[in-house]
């Protein structure tokens, strides 16, 4: 019975404090659309300038998880897969945009995209990082990489080498192992990082507002709404980018997990 009455307290303590942070995760969000209403709403969703801020997010957002499910599986494979020299630094490299601030960040990418010897190489391409497309897309994956990343790795280290090693003697090349062994066994590890990813592209605003304020991406444009008129035109479209990665979240995460 005593033990009965303690399994009860901590079931008891753990329901609690996971309902305290459920408060604090959810209420905002649930305000937020309660505070706007549906008016205000629907004239953000009308609003140009908001729907075009919104689908550029959106859009260099996914460009820059495309570019790095390209450049970064092979990577996140090598560290699972090989031990070499230095591969805790550069662990350790992947790791650091999450742990340093964004603003730094973005003064660290404006000086090295910006008025550079690397800057000017890139403009021999016709590709400039100083308010365009490009440096909110650079943005985005320097700080958001990471995740992808470090989530692929996790997966391919689930990859039972035996796997790859059956295929191999099967005749299969390494390549063929990779695309049509290895990837799919890791497929959703990789697509939960490429999720993440791309999820957290969309509300970067520190490194993206120094390196690019035009065009504005949505969390720029809600800045300068607030600090031009204030909350009452700001929270609106708040709102309705949440309720755009919302909606699209659900959506990727009800397709992969069906897959």
């Amino acid at each position: 019975m005593k033990a009965i009455y303690k399994s009860n307290t901590f079931n008891t303590t753990l329901i609690v404090l996971a309902l305290i942070l459920i408060f604090f995760l959810s209420v905002p969000i649930i305000k937020i659309f309660i505070g706007v209403g549906s008016e205000k709403l629907l004239e953000t969703i009308k609003d140009g300038e908001a729907i075009d801020s919104i689908i550029l997010t959106m859009k260099v957002s996914a460009w820059s998880m495309m570019f790095v499910l390209f450049t970064g599986l092979p990577l996140a494979y090598v560290i699972a897969r090989y031990d070499f020299y230095g591969k805790s630094m550069v662990e350790a490299l992947i790791d650091i945009p999450v742990m340093i601030p964004h603003t730094a960040a973005g003064i660290a990418l404006l000086t090295t995209f910006g008025d550079s010897a690397i800057g000017d190489f890139f403009k021999l391409f016709g590709i400039e990082f100083i308010g365009t497309e490009y440096g909110i897309m650079i943005a985005m994956m320097f700080l958001s990489a990471p995740f992808l990343i470090n989530s692929a790795k996790d997966g391919f280290r689930k990859v039972d080498v035996k796997l790859e090693k059956t295929a191999r003697t099967l005749g299969a090349s390494p390549i063929n192992v990779f695309f049509r062994i290895t990837i799919p066994n890791a497929k959703k590890d990789i697509i939960n990082g490429a999720l993440m990813m791309w999820s957290r592209g969309l509300g970067e605003f520190g490194a993206i507002v120094i390196l690019v304020y035009h065009p504005m991406t949505t969390p720029v444009l809600i800045f300068d709404r607030f600090n031009s008129y204030g909350l009452s035109y700001s929270a609106p479209l708040a709102a309705v980018i949440i309720g755009f990665s919302m909606l699209v979240f659900l959506i990727v995460r009800f397709i992969t997990n069906r897959l």
